[in-house]
């Protein structure tokens, strides 16, 4: 069960591993683009293009769906960035469902570990497989790993580098339920924190915050949804950048402008910025943005 790309790495594994696939479950086609066609998620149409049985519930809690589910008679369903699971589909298989967590839990439950570790400026992070029960990632600890979050990562980069390398790991935890040798471990919930959905207000790049927590957060949500800051009266997205220590310059007025960076002032430091995209416009490096974007000295941005 999943619906991003994130997923399909596990889906992938699954097919060459001894384990058989009995089907595949996402998220309905929805109508995208300005042609409003029906796509299908990444992982409704990689089953699609394998012949993998597919099914796609539009609410989980269907009757229909559930005894379909039932039917598969499934030993484990395998979960990776999909949608919470009822009661009534978590106890179908004997082995319940297991899911693939991109963090160390009890570290940062919720929708978005990865965005968060970057956010917060972590230097690892991890791959959790868990037990799925009723509240959402509480579920007992099947095979934990630990891995590095590298100083240039965005949410990209780190994101599918622990779906990959989770996917290998969700293989070896289910051939060790399979013949009994896995060791359950309950959650410390005196260690649990959380690692909520991102909404367009925390996307607004605050330039009173220091140039480490932005740069953080810029690195957090690029390339997608990513941070947005104004200029001129139109959104400006930021999605490349780096700390710069300097004199002490007024929150979001540009300090230097360089071949390939912008400097701008922060709460504490400069944030140099190297890839954007101004409302209407392309995503472009710095170094090409400014050919037909003349900046000053002492323009300001978030107003």
């Amino acid at each position: 069960m999943g619906n991003p790309e994130f997923a399909i790495p596990t889906l992938k594994l699954l097919q060459k591993s001894k384990h058989e696939i009995l089907a595949v479950v996402s998220n309905k086609p929805k109508q995208m683009g300005r042609g409003r066609t029906f796509r299908s998620t990444p992982v409704g149409k990689y089953a699609k293009e394998n012949n993998i049985k597919l099914l796609e519930p539009t609410k989980l809690n269907e009757k229909v769906f559930i005894n379909e589910l039932k039917k598969l008679n499934a030993d484990i369903f395998i979960v990776v960035a999909y949608r919470i699971l009822p009661k009534e589909i978590i106890k179908i298989p004997i082995h319940g469902a297991v899911n693939l967590h991109v963090s160390l839990l009890p570290k940062y439950r919720g929708a978005a570990p990865i965005q968060w570790a970057l956010m917060n400026g972590d230097k690892e992070t991890g791959v959790t497989i868990f037990q799925i029960s009723e509240k959402v990632d509480t579920g007992d600890i099947l095979v934990q790993k630990q891995f590095p979050i590298f100083e240039d990562d965005n949410m990209l980069s780190l994101g599918l580098r622990l779906c990959n390398l989770g996917a290998d790991i969700i293989i070896d935890t289910i051939s060790k339920i399979e013949d009994g040798s896995i060791k359950k471990v309950k959650q410390n919930q005196k260690t649990v924190t959380f690692a909520p959905k991102i909404t367009k207000e925390m996307r607004y790049i605050n330039w009173s915050w220091p140039s480490k927590k932005i740069h953080n957060w810029v690195r957090g949500l690029s390339p997608h949804p990513s941070m947005y800051t104004t200029f001129n009266g139109k959104i400006l997205k930021v999605f490349k950048t780096f700390v710069e220590n300097g004199p002490k310059c007024k929150p979001g007025v540009v300090f230097q402008i360089n071949k390939d960076s912008i400097l701008v002032g922060t709460g504490n430091g400069l944030l140099g910025l190297l890839e954007i995209q101004l409302e209407g416009k392309k995503k472009l490096f710095i170094e090409d943005f400014l050919k037909g974007n003349p900046i000053g000295n002492n323009s300001v941005f978030g107003k």
